[in-house]
């Protein structure tokens, strides 16, 4: 299956397996959205120690994978501390149960100061190549509301709308809604 990469910018960004190596990057990266945005329902930023059981959960094979763009160009970030690495995009389990088993659910993250080169379409195109081959169903993927951008891309890569939690999580003093996506794989 083809996946919808942005026309632009391909050259200078690479797309590989995340490793232990990216922990430190990783984890400043999403302790940025942490602490600043609604887009994580985490609360309190991670240490790299903290966030290890989460990468050692994405081996290089199998349904839980991880992907990380960087820039080949530089070798350096774009501001914000993550060392080169602009974004990953990441499926881990649904839910535990075994039955959900061919279920993941899908994330991504980009630098904020790396908006709009289309680095989260070549990650979900790494992403959804890589899974191509296991056996996984359906893919999910929750947005916390409002989040055009993320909307966007999750139509772009055939994800639909299958529902919305309203006021499910409270970050920043308010509650959130989370629209929910569903793709067949």
């Amino acid at each position: 299956m083809q996946y919808p990469v942005p026309p632009h910018g391909e050259a200078e960004i690479q797309v590989r397996p995340g490793v232990e190596d990216d922990l430190e990057a990783l984890t400043d990266l999403y302790n940025h959205y942490v602490r600043e945005t609604a887009v994580t329902f985490d609360t309190e930023p991670f240490t790299p120690r903290e966030r290890r059981p989460w990468l050692l959960s994405h081996p290089e094979d199998g349904p839980h994978r991880l992907r990380v763009a960087t820039d080949a160009n530089s070798g350096s970030g774009s501001g914000s501390g993550s060392e080169g690495i602009l974004g990953y995009a990441a499926s881990g389990p649904y839910r535990p149960r075994p039955a959900y088993a061919t279920s993941v659910e899908t994330t991504v993250y980009v630098d904020p100061c790396a908006g709009g080169r289309g680095i989260g379409s070549l990650l979900y195109a790494s992403l959804f190549e890589a899974l191509s081959g296991e056996d996984v169903h359906r893919a999910y993927a929750a947005v916390a509301q409002p989040n055009e951008a993320s909307a966007r891309l999750h139509a772009r890569f055939g994800f639909r709308h299958v529902g919305t939690h309203r006021e499910v999580g409270r970050k920043f003093g308010r509650y959130w809604d989370v629209a929910w996506y569903e793709k067949p794989l």
